[in-house]
């Protein structure tokens, strides 16, 4: 995720980080290339057929409504996305008090809080597609994490654990009934969580929607320079690119926003967040606190 103040007027026009210009500079290339064929074939070769600026209008009109709905829907997820995250966040820091009301057993207390930093680990190694074996093995040990890793569900296997230990501890009568009942509602609400990040990592967006809007934007690009030919002559090219900037840009960023998870400069943050779930957690049993995680060249991941 890009963490930076919004650059001045001048800067504006420069700032490539964060920008999809780099990822559809191609596109929009083409676009003008194409431009410049067309208009250059009309004014020496033959003419060529126009299209209406007006009609060429009404479809900019409809497409862009398309592209909007598209965006909204892939902001929704990822925004979503970052609530959930931020209900387990709030949930593992509940987790620390209830655990320090309920259980005075310290031990207890350290095994289930320290489960609970390696689930948000393993949970976001999963959502990434990347290895938090050693993230987790600095809470839980190696053995104990790798044997989770070997899960088709990794953190789903370090939910099991915690409960398993909350178990262990209800029957050695460390728990009251009524800290029972609040930590199994944890429990569950870490569960929900995770399961509602799955659903948007696994589920994107119809394909037959994305297709039409992406075919749609090309056409629109490619026929754009017929209705400019008449009425903007040499100064097509320029307008063509513009527009192929702002079109192809919003598919762009659609397709970076529909997947939240990814470890791209637009992405959630998630080695953040997981570093502020540790943060809470030492602070709940007394540890060593360790630092905030910074943007590195604006970028925090």
């Amino acid at each position: 995720m890009i963490v930076r103040e919004l650059p001045g007027a001048f800067q504006l026009f420069f700032v490539m980080q964060g920008s999809v210009v780099p990822k559809i500079i191609g596109r929009i290339i083409g676009a003008a290339i194409l431009s410049i064929i067309i208009v250059s074939t009309d004014k020496f070769i033959w003419d060529l057929p126009e299209i209406s600026i007006s009609a060429m209008g009404i479809f900019g009109v409809a497409l862009s409504l398309f592209l909007s709905f598209r965006n909204i829907a892939a902001y929704e997820r990822w925004w979503e996305a970052r609530k959930l995250w931020g209900t387990m966040i709030a949930d593992i820091r509940t987790l620390g008090r209830f655990i320090g009301i309920f259980a005075k057993d310290e031990s207890t207390r350290e095994k289930i809080l320290s489960c609970a930093v390696a689930f948000a680990h393993l949970h976001r190694g999963n959502l990434r597609g990347v290895s938090a074996l050693n993230s987790a093995s600095h809470w839980i040990g190696g053995e104990n994490a790798a044997a989770m890793i070997s899960f088709k569900n990794p953190a789903d296997a370090a939910l099991r654990s915690m409960a398993d230990q909350f178990q262990a501890a209800i029957s050695a009568g460390l728990i009251s009934d009524v800290g029972q009942l609040r930590i199994s509602e944890i429990l569950s609400s870490l569960g929900l969580s995770q399961a509602g990040c799955e659903r948007i990592a696994t589920t994107p967006l119809p394909y037959v929607y994305s297709l039409l809007v992406r075919r749609t934007t090309y056409i629109y690009c490619w026929l754009l320079p017929f209705g400019l030919i008449e009425s903007t002559n040499w100064f097509a090219p320029v307008i063509t690119a513009v527009v192929a900037y702002v079109f192809f840009g919003f598919l762009e960023i659609t397709h970076e926003l529909e997947f939240p998870f990814k470890d791209v400069q637009n992405g959630l943050p998630l080695d953040a967040m997981c570093r502020t779930i540790e943060i809470s957690v030492c602070e709940a049993l007394e540890k060593p606190v360790p630092n905030n995680l910074s943007p590195t060249h604006y970028v925090l991941t």
